[in-house]
């Protein structure tokens, strides 16, 4: 069975960098009042990446797959955390956005399924202990949302 493994240093206080098996670095990090210098996301909001992340790996090559015209994509997560500790997420709404024109919703429902019941590690790993719903919207148009804007 596969293995891996990951590192975690610490760099001051409550500021980490993890590496995995991909030889990528990630910062982590936590709030000033917790010695924490605020210079990176939380260790839990990398689980809500983790899967946006993918997820949308397991979607774009399914419609690339059947031909859908994507012009462009993004997906956004948001946890709702239980108050007592451990504070753990228990619910995830997922909101896929597709741009394009002449997108079949079917094609759209049938690659979210794919990717939310049979690919998604990420999302089979919190499946059982969350409650993760979805949702999509089609955008017509021919012209994509600009890469990497802040919300």
């Amino acid at each position: 069975m596969p293995t891996q493994e990951v590192i975690v240093r610490q760099i001051r206080g409550i500021t980490f960098a993890g590496k995995s098996d991909s030889n990528h670095w990630v910062v982590m990090d936590g709030p000033e009042i917790f010695d924490g210098s605020e210079s990176g996301p939380r260790p839990k909001e990398l689980v809500l990446i983790a899967l946006g992340g993918c997820t949308s790996s397991n979607i774009i090559p399914i419609l690339k797959k059947k031909r859908v015209p994507i012009e462009g994509f993004e997906v956004r997560l948001r946890g709702t955390v239980r108050d007592e500790h451990p504070q753990i997420y228990t619910d995830i709404a997922i909101e896929y956005t597709f741009y394009g024109v002449g997108i079949n919703p079917k094609d759209v429902e049938r690659a979210i399924e794919l990717s939310t019941t049979k690919y998604c590690a990420v999302s089979a790993m919190l499946r059982g202990n969350v409650n993760i719903t979805d949702s999509y919207t089609i955008v017509e148009s021919k012209t994509a949302p600009l890469p990497l804007v802040p919300a």
